[in-house]
């Protein structure tokens, strides 16, 4: 797993959607642009051809060879002889369309030494007026406008796929966040149940044997059956965490010391398997009750000693320590593999894990233990055993049991 908690193939899914939602919003908008700028530019050439027309139709109602509209040129034939406007380029008038026209008037595009012209003729009194206009000016201001537009496109591509960039990544976050929650729900699940399977699994083992022996097995039935209820509320929690997230569960006085013992029992067949003894001690006056979710905190103890028996070999010892006061102390002390002190830190991060695969379990009972308000750390040397030692807030006196009568 990388740093941004996605493992490469997810990693690459997040990155090509990305991609994709990335070029279709910027593909959205610069077709919206393209679009904008064709109808900017078919309004505005549409608009230019509008205005010359009406230019040159009023030219040639109105106007005068010596006073004529700017940029229009003026012509009149009177018995055959063609009269100029002052300056009229020497290509012009446009002879056919003055042959054409008769009592009416009529307007042509022609291309008359290398330039184009826009020509309005038409009857005017007996005689035969045509107006022409050069569209060398209209065609510059054509040219600038879809350099403007271009321009206009290339930037809003630009800027289209910084904000499809910016929009994919708040689109995609909450699929980022839906794979971190799956992979963390799977890598949850998979390690908080397979302590309570293994030790059902070495308990139905226990029970098959002592059938065999003909041994009465009720008490150990009784324990199997004990061990599935409990299975059954760490399924309940991991469906409650992966529907809800970490929601807050149904608090209550728990006494840890009880929770040590009844899981020292449940570690007892498997520990006798392995070699190894469990001891639960208390030391002090005072109770041993904390507040907070049973389930959870049975997980937290089952976890720290699920951990003690797979790093402590045959003839070790594993010794849960209990002490009450204003913070109830719960310590678990083994004498297997030891660690670095200098990884105790890291021994609670999630995926880090450390040497003889410490890591998930321990980031998960820091989770739990942080929930309760309370804390845990780890020490220990390399070959000389390792103590783990969670400290909790303990249960007010009024979530206290009444004392015994003396």
């Amino acid at each position: 797993m990388n740093a941004g908690g996605h493992s490469d193939p997810e990693r690459r899914l997040l990155l090509r959607t990305r991609r994709v939602v990335t070029l279709q919003i910027a593909g959205v908008i610069s077709l919206v642009i393209a679009l904008a700028g064709t109808l900017v530019y078919a309004v505005t050439v549409s608009g230019q051809d509008a205005a010359a027309r009406r230019d040159l139709a009023s030219a040639t109602r109105s106007a005068s060879l010596a006073q004529h509209p700017h940029c229009v040129w003026l012509f009149e034939v009177r018995g055959g002889v063609v009269q100029r406007s002052p300056g009229a380029p020497a290509e012009l008038p446009f002879t056919p369309a003055l042959s054409r026209v008769a009592g009416g008037e009529q307007t042509d595009q022609a291309a008359l030494g290398g330039h184009d012209y826009l020509v309005h003729t038409r009857w005017r009194g007996g005689t035969v007026v045509q107006a022409a206009m050069d569209l060398r000016q209209q065609h510059a201001e054509r040219r600038r406008l879809l350099h403007t537009l271009a321009a206009t496109e290339v930037t809003g591509l630009l800027g289209s796929l910084l904000i499809g960039q910016v929009l994919a990544r708040r689109a995609i976050a909450p699929l980022g966040e839906a794979l971190v929650r799956q992979r963390r729900f799977v890598a949850d699940a998979s390690h908080e149940l397979r302590t309570p399977l293994t030790r059902l699994h070495t308990r139905a083992q226990l029970i098959a044997y002592q059938l065999r022996q003909g041994d009465d097995v009720t008490e150990e039935v009784d324990r199997l059956i004990a061990g599935t209820r409990q299975f059954g509320e760490v399924v309940d929690d991991l469906l409650l965490s992966a529907q809800f997230g970490r929601m807050r569960r149904p608090c209550r006085p728990v006494d840890l010391a009880a929770l040590a013992d009844e899981l020292a029992v449940a570690e007892a067949a498997r520990a006798k398997a392995s070699g190894v003894t469990i001891e639960v001690r208390r030391q002090g006056p005072g109770d041993h009750i904390v507040r907070g979710a049973e389930s959870a905190l049975r997980r937290v103890v089952s976890a720290l000693l699920d951990n003690a028996l797979g790093h402590t070999g045959k003839g070790g010892h594993i010794k849960l320590t209990l002490a009450g006061g204003p913070t109830v102390t719960l310590t678990v002390q083994d004498d297997g593999e030891g660690l670095d002190p200098r990884d105790a830190e890291r021994l609670f991060t999630r995926f880090v894990g450390g040497p003889g695969g410490f890591g998930l379990g321990l980031a998960l009972v820091r989770e739990v233990v942080d929930g309760h308000g309370g804390t845990i750390t780890a020490d220990g040397r390399p070959g000389a055993g390792a103590t783990f030692t969670v400290r909790l807030p303990a249960a007010p006196e009024t979530d206290l049991p009444p004392a015994a009568p003396s």
